[in-house]
């Protein structure tokens, strides 16, 4: 009833295959204002949709890996950096109660490769930081990045302990709060794939600024 702007917010719509192209235009027109309902690209975007719906994506609330989604199928994503390998593991007992795991991760960005491994408190705290200490030698700004919430959801539960999950995790710089998804059967893939989408979202958003 009133424009989001006037007490410094943004109007959202939710993303889903159900929702209709005009919330999706929305999106799509941010990225390229000469893109129409009928176009051929919004039509490729709208199947890419419904086939990562299918697969147990569900992007309500999850919208910034919809936009990146979005800016791969017209061929506008920029890399910020290639996640080459990444190696986690949890020490029981834990040494220290915040230390419970230990993540080992190598990257690629300009050119050079950058190692880190790093501790925390349990396997995605772990991949986490050692994500963004490989990544601060090349994009300083991350430093005020940080993890702030993280869902877990099982969307086929008659799999059992192979059924695959989707995790939802937000992330913060102190300022703004964004969130992305992914989804696996290996609980840890899907954890990489929503923590991979916040960095490169994250620092697309910088770039922009």
């Amino acid at each position: 009833h009133i424009d989001p702007a006037a007490v410094g917010n943004k109007r959202r719509f939710l993303i889903s295959d159900m929702s209709g192209r005009s919330n999706l235009m929305g999106v799509i027109n941010d990225i390229d204002p000469t893109i129409e309902k009928n176009s051929p690209e919004t039509e490729r975007i709208m199947e890419r949709l419904k086939e990562l719906e299918h697969r147990g994506y569900q992007f309500e609330g999850a919208e910034c890996s919809v936009e990146l989604m979005i800016r791969k199928e017209l061929g506008v994503y920029k890399s910020f950096f290639e996640l080459i390998q990444f190696k986690v593991w949890t020490d029981e007992p834990a040494v220290e109660e915040n230390c419970s795991s230990s993540a080992m991760i190598k990257i690629r960005a300009h050119g050079k490769e950058e190692l880190t491994a790093a501790q925390g408190a349990g396997p995605v705290n772990a991949m986490d930081k050692a994500l963004r200490q490989a990544l601060e030698r090349f994009y300083p700004q991350l430093k005020n990045v940080r993890l702030v919430d993280y869902k877990v959801r099982v969307i086929d539960s008659n799999d059992a302990t192979a059924a695959k999950v989707s995790v939802v995790i937000e992330s913060t710089d102190g300022e703004n709060n964004w969130s992305t998804i992914g989804v696996s059967s290996d609980i840890l893939n899907a954890s990489r794939k929503a923590l991979v989408d916040s960095v490169d979202y994250y620092l697309l958003c910088n770039e922009k600024e």
